[in-house]
């Protein structure tokens, strides 16, 4: 995968029989030119030769054997190592950092945590190992979380060695170029960096009934003795841009990318492109955007981020201009690399430090924002990234569907191997997700879909609470939300035309209809009733609920918290509430509907289980009353305070409407509603709608 990323080349010493400290010397001196294997072999014969009791040598060589082993890829050894290393005492606080990033890429999430915990409590300001935790408990719980994808591994092109950085080719797409280590390629030798042969570019073709044939070594010059992988091609396929690390006992051994034309079916001996002036730094991973002013690639030359950072350059009728970094937006302090093209402009690339993150690299899909001079950044969800590295994607034209990269576990052995993907080709699509209010999700909800265009549908929900529906431009869209024991929640949609390929994003929190629901973001001046402006966006919520359920009528309820005196606070939360449905009469309301009440401090708030997985200190089913805020420290004491000062309403009625004064069906109901469909379809942005 990296294997050529940082590879130097110096004279080796030859091998004897030699004391402990010269065998740890050649070590230091592979490690320094990134020839990992080499090292960790090194390392591994200094260690045998020391006695068990030689504990803080042992401690040393064992954490610096799994540092090797990590570094191209050995999970497995990497973890035996730095368990020595803990077994004998390492005093190196970096050992908790290593030990999670194990953990995380085998995705044991909750081992991960530990460590990086144990890590942030000896570094608490350290935002690299904050990243790293925050990164893993969001992927502890949206790591299974279901998508419409699917991922397959692609035997036709996987080897029993590492196989990766797949690039279609051609206008149909019928030609799949890719790097390999297999035992068939020109190099004899093992490289000292990975213990594996040099890396080749194999490519395979389609045959007549579309089917993949067996792959076969690219000729022509562009494979060697030395390492070439990781290609892309120009739109028009006139050039191959690939990354190449030659050996040159004079030289560093870098990587570098080289260019090859195409004529006549045949690629030309590759030459070396100049990006820079500097010698001393890595060039990996070209990627050309869809209109070929700009060649992307990722390296560590100085003035980026953190490790290996993406850059650009244009072409220039000299070769390439000034190169450009692509900013804080995709790079980080961690890895970012493997860039790649759609036909539409959308760029993916692999990383380690963004978030969030299921472990090793993950996929990410980012969106240039050409006013703003930023990247709008999407990380892509399971299966398409997975507790391994993910990586070197590749796409069917405008298709959405291709191959990529993965360590993941199914490939074996922690190597690389060679995935196939889809994706439901809707250009213009819905996901919705439907849960309960402060609740979890909703899988026995409905939704039901209306468009002007004569659409009506009823679809179902995943047992994530997603549902997933291609939509049209210019067609507008009613979406409503349904689930037994639950008030209904609308959204209105009309798809933009100037868009070609764009996913909405619908939100339905139903509130619950046998507890307080909690008006969120209302607010009040200290000692006022009077509602403040930056209220009004809540409480016009709440009337939109309010008419997309005509039959309900409510308690409105305010609350306090413990400070003041019972008749004070009687008195501010009765004004307070009344002044909330005096604001929904004017928005449209029935005063019948709507009844005030003020508890003041009468009514603490019940601890909920979703509201005890956000503040740890709670237990669900916890009073929050004031002997038990009493008990508690400052800072928690506060946070139970602000529970305590809220709006809520609950259902009284669920029949308001539904019949006459003498009790009969009301037969105006069964006359039509164009009026309240124009409410429920109108043009103003649904507050639930994320783009």
């Amino acid at each position: 995968m990296r294997f050529y990323l940082y590879l130097l080349l110096s004279s080796l010493l030859l091998v004897g029989c030699t004391p402990v400290e010269h065998i740890i010397k050649r070590g230091d001196n592979a490690l320094a030119i990134g020839e990992y294997a080499e090292a960790a072999g090194l390392y591994k014969n200094a260690y045998q030769r020391l006695l068990p009791k030689d504990k803080e040598r042992r401690a040393q060589l064992s954490l610096q054997m799994g540092k090797c082993y990590l570094r191209y890829g050995n999970t497995a050894r990497a973890l035996g190592a730095l368990k020595n290393a803990e077994r004998y005492g390492t005093t190196d606080s970096t050992l908790w950092l290593l030990l999670g990033d194990i953990a995380k890429t085998n995705g044991d999430y909750k081992a991960a945590q530990s460590y990086y915990n144990t890590y942030q409590q000896l570094f608490p300001n350290d935002s690299i190992a904050a990243n790293k935790l925050a990164t893993t408990e969001d992927a502890a719980n949206n790591y299974n979380t279901a998508s419409a994808y699917t991922v397959k591994i692609s035997n036709i092109f996987n080897s029993g060695r590492t196989d990766y950085c797949p690039a279609l080719f051609g206008k149909d797409a019928s030609i799949l170029y890719f790097t390999t280590t297999r035992r068939q390629v020109k190099g004899a030798d093992l490289s000292g960096v990975t213990a594996l042969k040099p890396g080749d570019i194999y490519f395979s073709k389609k045959d007549e009934k579309g089917k993949w044939k067996l792959p076969e070594p690219l000729e022509g010059g562009v494979n060697t003795n030395f390492d070439e992988g990781a290609c892309a091609f120009n739109p028009s396929g006139t050039k191959m841009y690939l990354t190449v690390c030659r050996e040159d006992p004079q030289y560093p051994r870098l990587a570098e990318i080289w260019e090859s034309t195409r004529s006549d079916a045949a690629w030309s001996k590759p030459t070396q492109l100049k990006l820079t002036s500097d010698t001393l730094s890595s060039y990996a991973h070209p990627a050309i955007s869809p209109n070929e002013d700009f060649i992307y690639f990722a390296s560590d030359m100085p003035g980026g981020y953190g490790g290996l950072d993406i850059w650009r350059a244009s072409f220039n009728s000299h070769g390439t201009g000034p190169v450009e970094n692509l900013g804080p937006s995709i790079n980080t302090a961690g890895n970012e690399c493997f860039p790649a093209f759609r036909p539409n402009g959308e760029l993916y690339f692999a990383s380690d430090g963004q978030s969030p993150n299921f472990g090793g690299l993950d996929l990410y899909r980012a969106t240039e924002d050409s006013i703003h001079h930023s990247w709008n950044v999407i990380h892509l969800p399971a299966p398409m990234n997975s507790p391994g590295n993910d990586f070197g994607i590749t796409f069917e034209g405008a298709r959405n569907r291709g191959f990529f990269s993965s360590s993941r576990a199914t490939g074996g052995r922690g190597w690389d191997k060679i995935y196939e993907f889809s994706y439901p080709d809707y250009l213009l699509s819905v996901k919705g997700w439907v849960y309960e209010q402060d609740g979890y999700e909703l899988p026995a909800a409905v939704v039901y879909m209306i468009g002007d265009d004569g659409t009506n549908k009823k679809l179902s929900v995943l047992s994530n609470g997603s549902f997933e529906t291609p939509v049209k431009a210019n067609t507008k869209y009613l979406f409503l939300a349904t689930c037994n024991g639950y008030l209904n929640i609308a959204n209105t949609l009309v798809p933009d035309s100037s868009t070609t390929e764009h996913q909405y994003v619908l939100q339905f929190p139903l509130p619950n209809m046998n507890i307080p629901v909690l008006v969120r973001n209302v607010f009040y001046q200290f000692d006022k009733a009077a509602i403040t402006d930056s209220s009004k966006v809540a409480l016009d919520r709440l009337a939109a609920l309010l008419k997309d359920n005509p039959h309900i009528t409510i308690e409105l309820s305010s609350n306090c918290d413990y400070r003041g005196t019972d008749a004070y606070n009687d008195r501010l939360s009765q004004q307070r509430a009344e002044n909330v449905v005096h604001y929904l009469i004017s928005q449209g309301i029935p005063a019948a509907r709507l009844t005030p009440k003020g508890y003041g401090k009468k009514n603490p708030k019940i601890v909920s289980k979703k509201l005890a997985e956000t503040y740890t200190f709670l237990k669900e089913g916890d009073t929050l009353t004031t002997a038990y805020i009493m008990k508690l420290p400052p800072k928690e004491q506060e946070i139970c305070n602000a529970l305590n000062r809220r709006t809520e309403f609950r259902v009284l009625r669920t029949t308001y409407g539904l019949f006459d004064e003498k009790g009969n069906f009301n037969p105006s109901l069964l006359k039509p509603q164009e009026k309240r469909e124009e409410e429920q379809t109108s043009d103003s942005e649904p507050a639930g709608i994320l783009y």
